[in-house]
């Protein structure tokens, strides 16, 4: 059984998002994986209803716009919030990047890159 619908990946390195879409992919994580490698991209697609995911990976550092920028928009966003979870998947060590995401009402946990099949079936538990 798949446990999501739709999952959506944010993140503007090309690299990183090649290894967590294939680890998605064949954990059989989602029915359907898009990725944008832009913040401001997800948000006027999520603003237009053109997707409504189940599930986002959010990275925190990237340009142009930060995921806690992404997640500023978000809350701006007239849609359906409650059935979506937001992973923030990042790099950082950063104690404020934690508590940044341990303090926001959208981020449902935080994890630490590179995704790994064991994170995916704790979340999926």
């Amino acid at each position: 059984m798949v446990p999501y619908k739709f999952c959506l990946l944010i993140d503007d390195n090309y690299i990183d998002n090649f290894v967590t879409s294939r680890i998605l992919e064949t954990a059989h994580f989602a029915e359907k994986i898009v990725v944008f490698q832009s913040a401001g991209e997800a948000i006027e697609a999520l603003r237009s209803t053109e997707i409504k995911p189940d599930v986002i990976f959010l990275d925190i550092r990237m340009p142009l716009m930060s995921g806690f920028e992404f997640l500023q928009e978000y809350d701006k966003l007239e849609i359906d919030k409650n059935d979506i979870k937001i992973f923030m998947l990042s790099s950082s060590l950063d104690p404020n990047d934690l508590r940044r995401s341990s303090n926001n009402k959208y981020i449902t946990q935080f994890i630490h890159k590179p995704l790994t099949f064991q994170v995916l079936e704790e979340l999926s538990a």
